[in-house]
């Protein structure tokens, strides 16, 4: 393996600003890491930005948390992995757990849902943007690519969830049309974990800190996809089974994540913060990186190792393709929920036209920008 081009401690820093103002979720984050250490600064491979992408969408967890800890172990192994996730994650942990406290504190964040009216309109615009230079760099012309890729983006729309059997299929598919195999042994090991991953299990849990601790791990250990995937299950685990929180609680955890930078799955610090104060924010947001850090870090040696052969490569690509189309179905469903009347319409559209236009236009700026009009409006309209 060739010198890499960096050091851990650039890597390293590189996370920690992206998890302190990356905004936008996991398609802006992913998109962002693309921009940023394959395109521009070239520390990454697009191949091994690929076969990261395609690692974080097969195993189970966060899809950004995943990429990050991937490309940590790229160059420098079980401590870059270690390391660069830790880097994403903290900063975001730490902001959810500061408005935590205020929450608490004050009985609620009223001006939240006024700041999410604009946030949440500037965040579609930012992650049609990433999904855009995603399918334009990966799917390119090739039809059988842009069928798999479309199959996917409406799945993933009308379903409202990420399929991970989707993703396999389009990976198989691929590789029977572009490189043949001449056994099928190899697919039996390369398919298998997958199965593997999809076991459900209960086991009986006493005490709240240990029912938040299994809960979350499942969480980490079974829900596949972005923080679209995620969000149902905590619904049905927080607010209806164990009722730690009510309605409108979650709905504002879900804000919480949205507003600040770094993964959404952050929210679960929140919700832990909020059922069991600081020891159930830790516990929460431990037991649901650490299984994505484990299904990340495990397989990734045969992935650099076997990513150059032709059917694994053929695999890889057709993987890469369907998890591109659901995050563009995620982005579709997004819009759906958080484009709701004209003037977030308009947002969306202008925000779109800034990216397009100034192309070195940080996001966090359009961020606080879509914060403040978001406030504003909401204020005017309390006045009529």
């Amino acid at each position: 393996m060739s010198q890499p081009a960096y050091t851990l401690r650039q890597l390293i820093v590189y996370f920690l600003k992206l998890g302190t103002v990356g905004f936008g979720g996991p398609v802006a984050l992913v998109g962002y890491m693309h921009r940023d250490l394959v395109e521009q600064r070239k520390w990454i491979s697009e191949d091994e930005y690929r076969e990261g992408l395609a690692l974080a969408q097969l195993a189970p967890g966060p899809l950004a948390a995943q990429l990050s800890i991937y490309l940590g172990y790229v160059h420098y192994k079980i401590p870059g992995a270690t390391l660069v996730g830790l880097a994403f994650v903290l900063p975001s942990f730490l902001m959810v757990l500061a408005l935590g406290y205020f929450y608490v504190a004050s009985g609620g964040i009223p001006w939240m849902q006024a700041v999410f009216y604009g946030i949440g309109a500037a965040v579609i615009g930012i992650i049609a943007m990433g999904s855009y230079k995603l399918v334009k760099k990966t799917v390119q012309k090739d039809w059988l690519y842009w069928g798999l890729f479309a199959l996917s983006a409406v799945a993933t729309f009308v379903t409202e969830k990420e399929i991970l059997w989707l993703v396999l299929a389009a990976g198989i598919v691929v590789w029977l049309v572009k490189a043949p195999p001449k056994t099928f042994k190899t697919a039996n090991s390369i398919f298998g974990l997958p199965v593997l991953l999809q076991a459900a299990g209960s086991v009986a849990v006493n005490g709240k800190i240990a029912q938040i601790c299994w809960f979350f791990l499942k969480a980490g250990a079974f829900v596949f996809g972005s923080g679209l995937a995620i969000v149902p299950f905590l619904y049905g685990g927080v607010v209806k089974e164990y009722q730690w929180l009510n309605d409108q609680q979650f709905m504002d955890a879900v804000a919480v994540a949205m507003i600040t930078p770094g993964p959404v799955v952050i929210t679960v610090g929140f919700i832990g913060y909020l059922v069991a104060g600081f020891p159930g924010a830790c516990v929460a947001a431990l037991a649901t990186f650490l299984p994505c850090y484990f299904f990340t870090v495990i397989p990734a040696p045969y992935f650099r190792k076997y990513g150059g052969n032709p059917g694994i490569k053929a695999f890889v690509d057709g993987v890469t393709v369907a998890a591109i189309g659901a995050i563009a179905g995620a982005v579709a469903v997004l819009a759906k929920r958080q484009l709701t009347d004209v003037t977030t319409v308009i947002i969306a559209i202008v925000t779109v036209l800034l990216l397009l236009r100034f192309k070195k236009l940080q996001e966090p700026f359009i961020i606080l920008g879509a914060a403040l009009l978001g406030l504003l409006i909401k204020t005017i309209y309390h006045q009529l």
